[in-house]
């Protein structure tokens, strides 16, 4: 059965009634109210137009779909926000689950616990109340659930803590028998690990508890700088993050900013190449850092500043409101001369490029690390992730992808053999053994056949049951 499969038969009218009395949620078919704002995604150049859409109030809500969906043999998909969509998911079944967004915060035990459909800006607003922070992403939109089944690499905290995945204690999840499982290291062992870095393919989870941190403040913010200078800031930036310590997490992305009102005013319409910086330590040595970079040329604009927690959205200041793109990531193993020499070439001054951003993280410290418990996590011990954005219309869909190709296939001399799930585009989702590697995907095909035989949840980077 295909990614996309519109073959099948229509649900008969009594199936979705019983379906509806069953549930306290909502069931939407195509042309019902609410049907087009439950299915749209952030990705204006994606679309899902599944037979059915369910808005689950609670678990038992879940339960009650998913053996629906069993016994229509109807594929699952699962959608937060649908900052990462795969395929258009006709004739399946769409889970969203943004009514499920509670989020209770333990400042004693240091721990979230949060709904399916929480996104970030909700965990970080209440834990920072408590003086604590998650590893969230870096977008404030990013729906907590699905970054964090996908590895999660935490821009403001994770050199020194690591993915985001190497610190949920436990999780629930609807397997697609229909049961309700609580999984943590303890209780079901091989799931937690593969739930952990596998993505969707394992079920829908309905509530993850994760660690949080006593960081109240950040020194974070970008300091940009005119494009012409990306050969002289990229080179300083990779001599200079090695050299700092594991509280400092970094990036630099050269972008050529759209000119549109979302744009900050003194960026809108410019060729900039930006240094990201969060800093888990005193003002006096994050000045003291960041100073040779602030060295290098007259800044463009300069947010490093000391920061309470909850305003860690404003150093990437990425965009909260949907848009049309297309985006790939690869990692990198190495960045010597030549590798800074040749993403020069592919994004600086002189390339012919249309990107809207090309962003390299710097990774190693925590994110290098086993974890206390290990997890399905395949991109550990990379030291750079690599990333491509183009924006515009599906109608520019090929000069998109080719955007996006020019840099990553250029890069592709230093890449590394994994791939990071949560930077993967849709065309990518039938390589899943190349994104984990052999040993990691044998192990995840084989949990996937105890508890998915079926293949109900195929519409994401899919892992296949064990023959």
């Amino acid at each position: 059965m295909s990614f996309n499969d519109s073959s099948l038969p229509p649900i008969l009218p009594e199936a979705i009634a019983l379906l509806t009395a069953m549930i306290a949620g909502s069931v939407l078919l195509p042309g019902d109210a609410g049907y087009d704002d439950a299915r749209a995604v952030w990705n204006l150049n994606h679309e899902l137009v599944p037979a059915m859409i369910v808005v689950p109030e609670s678990a038992a809500d879940i339960q009650a779909v998913v053996r629906f969906a069993a016994g229509h043999h109807r594929p699952v998909m699962v959608k937060t926000t649908g900052h990462q969509v795969v395929g258009q998911a006709r004739g399946a079944v769409v889970i969203a689950t943004r009514r499920m967004n509670d989020v209770a915060i333990d400042a004693i035990g240091r721990k979230a616990r949060v709904g399916a459909g929480a996104i970030w800006s909700e965990v970080v607003e209440k834990a920072a109340k408590a003086g604590l922070a998650p590893l969230n992403g870096s977008n404030p939109t990013v729906g907590v659930s699905g970054y964090t089944l996908g590895g999660g690499l935490s821009p403001t905290l994770g050199r020194s803590h690591g993915y985001a995945a190497d610190h949920v204690r436990s999780l629930d999840v609807v397997t697609a028998d229909g049961e309700l499982r609580h999984v943590d290291a303890q209780s079901e062992p091989d799931l937690f690990w593969a739930l952990r870095g596998g993505k969707g393919n394992f079920g829908v989870v309905t509530a993850l508890e994760f660690d949080l941190f006593p960081v109240p403040r950040l020194y974070g913010g970008a300091i940009y700088f005119a494009g012409e200078r990306t050969a002289d800031v990229l080179r300083a930036w990779a001599d200079w993050h090695p050299r700092t310590p594991e509280a400092m997490v970094t990036s630099i992305a050269v972008m050529r900013m759209p000119p549109i009102p979302e744009v900050t005013e003194s960026l809108r319409g410019k060729f900039l190449v930006s240094v990201r910086i969060a800093y888990n330590g005193t003002i006096e040595d994050g000045e003291r850092m960041v100073a040779p970079l602030r060295a290098l040329a007259p800044a463009v604009l300069d947010t490093v500043r000391d920061m309470p927690y909850i305003e860690v959205a404003s150093i990437h200041d990425e965009p909260t409101e949907p848009l049309p793109y297309y985006e790939r990531g690869i990692m990198l193993r190495e960045l010597p001369a030549r590798a800074q020499d040749k993403l020069i070439e592919l994004v600086g001054p002189d390339a012919k490029t249309t990107l809207v951003m090309a962003e390299l993280r710097a990774l190693g410290g925590a994110w290098a690390r086993e974890p206390a418990v290990p997890n399905a996590v395949s991109t550990r011990g990379l030291p750079y992730s690599l990333l491509g954005v183009a924006a515009g219309p599906l109608s520019q869909e090929s000069q998109l992808k080719r955007m996006v190709a020019e840099l990553l296939d250029g890069m592709s001399p230093w890449q590394g053999e994994r791939r990071y799930v949560n930077n993967l585009a849709p065309d990518e989702a039938t390589d899943a053994a190349a994104i984990y590697g052999p040993e990691c995907y044998k192990r995840l095909a084989f949990i996937k056949k105890n508890y998915d035989p079926t293949n109900m949840f195929r519409l994401n980077h899919n892992v296949m049951p064990a023959a």
